[in-house]
C-alpha cells in the first residue's frame, strides 16, 4: 500500500459537479490532497462531449451555475460555448487545472477497512497502461449516462436506408444538411433543440414522436436578472436572481404536481398562442401523463414554435414501421422523406462511470443498497455521489451535498474519525429515481434504492436539503463514524 500514490480525496470526472468538488474542497479543506481523474481528454462533461447544432442548457444558469461564481452573459438560457467557458474558467481562476489528469478512466475500486483507504484501478487511454491510486475518500462526479454511447432502439429495416443515420452523442464533423430533408426522431430536449437549430439552414425539418411532451417557451434572457446585476453589481445581482429563480422552479413544479388539469390547461393556452390559427395542438403538444411526471421541456424564445409557424420544420405524431430507402413509412401509411435521420432518442444511464465497487472483498450490487442523504450508499464507507435535481437545476443539489461532505469531514477531523459508513435500519424502499423519463425506466431495477423517511428519501426539493444539507447535523444515527482497523 505504501507503495501507491495516496490522495485524501480521489474525484472522478471533471463535469460541473467535480469541478464544484474540487471548489468546495480546497476552500473548506486547503490542507488535503486531491485529483480529479477525467476518462476524456478534456474539462467540461457533458458540455464538451455533445457537440449537436444549438445545444444548450435548459435551465437558467443562475441556478445551473455555481452558487460562488456569478453567471455574467445576458442570456440565462445559455449554448454550450458559453457554459463550457464558464466551466473552464472556474477551474483556471481557482487553479482547479494542476490537479486534473487527463486520460484516466476509473475501472474499480476496492475498500479495505483495516487501512481505511480505497485502492482504484485506472486505465490510462494515453499510454494504455494500468495503474493504481488509494484514496480516503471517493468522489463520483462522473454524471449519469454512458459517454460512450447513446441509447438507440432497434429499428426495422435502418439498413435500407440511403442516406445518414446519426446520434447526436456523436454528432459528425463534415454533417452537411444544407437543403436537405432531416427527420429527427424524438421529443425530448435535444429534439426540441435540434429542430429549431437546424431549420433556417435545412430544406425542411421534421420532428418524428411516437408521443408529446410537454414543452414550454422561456425568455432566453432573465430581464430581472439584468437589471439586478447593473443596480446591484455582479455578486449580489447573481446571488438575488438566485433566490428569485430557486422559488420559481419550486412554485411551477408544486403548481403543476397539485393542479395538474390547471397547469394542462395553462401550458397548452401558452403553445396554442405561439402556433398559427387551427394547428392541432392537442395531437403534437398534449402528453397523456401529467406535467412534471416527467421533465418540461423549455424552449428559448419559443424557437420551435417559430420554426413550425414559419414553414422551415413540423411536427409528426406517429409511429415507425420501418426505414424505407427514402426515409420511414409511419403507421398511418405515410412515409416521411429523409436525407438524414437523427435518432435522439436518448442516453444510457450509467451511474458512476460504469466502476465496480468491492467493500473488503466483496462485491457491491447497487440494486441492493439504499441511498443516504442523496449522497452516499448503505454499506459503502468513504464514498460520496453527485447526482443533481430531476425537476430543477441539477448543480443546486451538487452545491449542497459538497457542503456537506466537507462538513463531514471537518467532524471526522474533529472527532478523530476515519471512516463514515450508512447502515441501512431496514424497511420498505422505492426506486432511487421516482421519474417517467424512458432511460430511467429502462434501467431502474438495475440502480440503488431509497427509502419512505428520513435521510433515506431521495428529496428533489432544494428548500429541505438546504435545511438537512446545510444546516442539518451530520451525526445521524444510521451513518456509523469509525476509525481504520490498522495502522497505516
Amino acid at each position: 500500500m505504501s507503495d501507491l500514490e495516496h490522495v485524501d480525496v480521489l474525484i472522478i470526472g471533471a463535469g460541473i459537479s467535480g469541478i464544484g468538488a474540487a471548489y468546495y474542497l480546497q476552500a473548506e479543506h486547503p490542507g488535503r490532497s486531491y485529483a480529479i481523474l477525467e476518462a476524456r481528454g478534456a474539462t467540461g462533461g457533458t458540455w464538451d462531449l455533445f457537440r449537436y447544432p444549438g445545444i444548450r442548457s435548459d435551465s437558467d444558469l443562475h441556478t445551473f451555475g455555481y452558487e460562488f461564481k456569478p453567471w455574467r452573459d445576458e442570456h440565462a438560457i445559455a449554448t454550450a460555448d458559453k457554459i463550457l467557458a464558464y466551466l473552464r474558467e472556474t477551474v483556471s481562476e481557482n487553479r482547479i487545472d494542476r490537479n486534473i489528469r487527463f486520460h484516466h478512466k476509473v475501472l474499480g475500486a476496492a475498500w479495505d477497512s483495516a487501512q481505511a483507504r480505497w485502492t482504484v484501478d485506472v486505465e490510462r487511454a494515453d499510454t494504455e497502461e494500468l495503474v493504481q491510486i488509494s484514496a480516503n475518500w471517493l468522489f463520483c462526479g462522473g454524471g449519469y449516462y454512458r459517454y460512450d454511447q447513446g441509447f438507440t432502439p432497434h429499428f426495422e429495416g435502418t439498413e435500407r436506408f440511403t442516406g445518414r443515420i446519426v446520434h447526436p452523442q456523436h454528432w459528425p464533423e463534415d454533417l452537411d444538411y444544407a437543403g436537405k430533408k432531416v427527420v429527427v426522431i424524438g421529443s425530448g430536449a435535444t429534439a426540441v433543440t435540434l429542430v429549431p437549430s437546424m431549420a433556417p439552414t435545412a430544406g425542411h425539418v421534421t420532428m418524428l414522436q411516437r408521443s408529446p411532451t410537454y414543452v414550454l417557451p422561456v425568455p432566453a434572457k432573465d430581464t430581472f436578472a439584468n437589471t439586478a446585476k447593473r443596480l446591484l453589481g455582479d455578486a449580489r445581482g447573481y446571488a438575488l436572481t438566485r433566490r428569485k429563480n430557486i422559488i420559481k422552479q419550486r412554485a411551477v413544479y408544486t403548481l403543476c404536481q397539485k393542479y395538474p388539469t390547471a397547469a394542462r390547461r395553462l401550458i397548452r393556452k401558452v403553445n396554442a398562442a405561439q402556433l398559427p390559427a387551427g394547428y392541432p395542438v392537442d395531437e403534437h403538444f398534449s402528453p397523456h401523463y401529467n406535467p412534471w411526471d416527467q421533465r418540461l421541456c423549455a424552449v428559448p424564445d419559443g424557437d420551435l414554435f417559430t420554426a413550425i409557424s414559419n414553414g422551415s420544420a413540423s411536427v409528426v405524431t406517429d409511429r415507425i414501421v420501418t426505414f424505407t430507402e427514402r426515409g420511414i413509412l409511419l403507421e398511418s401509411g405515410r412515409e416521411l422523406e429523409a436525407d438524414i435521420i437523427v435518432t435522439a432518442t436518448g442516453l444510457n444511464v450509467q451511474l458512476f462511470g460504469g466502476m465496480t465497487l468491492t467493500v473488503d472483498g466483496e462485491p457491491v450490487e447497487l440494486r441492493n443498497t439504499v441511498g443516504y442523504k442523496g449522497m452516499m450508499l448503505s454499506g459503502v464507507p468513504n464514498f460520496v455521489f453527485a447526482f443533481g435535481y430531476t425537476n430543477s437545476s441539477w448543480t443546486l443539489k451538487v452545491g449542497l451535498l459538497c457542503e456537506h461532505f466537507c462538513r463531514m469531514l471537518t467532524h471526522m477531523d474533529d472527532k478523530g474519525f476515519d471512516t463514515a459508513r450508512p447502515e441501512f435500519p431496514g424497511g420498505p424502499t422505492r426506486p432511487l429515481l421516482d421519474f417517467g423519463a424512458g432511460y430511467v425506466q429502462r434501467v431502474v431495477d438495475e440502480l440503488p434504492r431509497q427509502g419512505v423517511d428520513g435521510p433515506w428519501l431521495m428529496t428533489m426539493n432544494y428548500t429541505l436539503d438546504a435545511e438537512t444539507l446545510r444546516r442539518g447535523p451530520v451525526e445521524d444515527p444510521a451513518l456509523r463514524f469509525g476509525k481504520a482497523l490498522a495502522t497505516v
